[in-house]
């Protein structure tokens, strides 16, 4: 098990350059914990790209019904005395704190592309580039 972040989500399921990478993570590793945060962000993700005429509303709902259904019973409540205490200590926002304090409370690596993320929390977050060396 892994944790990942929405933006990893969204290159899973979005074509970007690092759509490659990301498949190639799920292949790695297909169990992905996230926070439940994480629907409301990908939702926010996918309105952008129908405002922008990248998605019709069809493919929106798709791709999001089909990430609903990779991470089915792996969506988590994020403590919020944790994720309090991780802002605390960092820079981070309460949203990215949510992943970290998933990541630390199942004992397993957070897998972004959030410099910061990594920067702040090193012991936790790792890049996708570097999981897949």
């Amino acid at each position: 098990m892994i944790v990942v972040d929405t933006n990893i989500i969204a290159y899973l399921y979005l074509p970007t350059e690092l759509t490659g990478p990301a498949e190639r993570l799920l292949e790695y590793d297909s169990e992905w914990a996230v926070p439940l945060l994480w629907r409301s962000e990908f939702r926010n993700v996918l309105a952008l790209y129908l405002r922008k005429g990248l998605l019709s509303l069809t493919d929106a709902v798709r791709i999001q019904d089909e990430a609903e259904a990779l991470l089915k019973d792996l969506e988590y409540m994020s403590n919020s005395g944790d994720v309090l205490r991780l802002v605390n200590c960092s820079a981070c926002s309460a949203y990215d704190c949510e992943f970290i304090a998933l990541a630390q409370s199942q004992r397993v690596k957070l897998v972004t592309m959030d410099r910061k993320i990594i920067a702040e929390f090193s012991d936790t977050a790792i890049s996708l580039e570097d999981v897949l060396k």
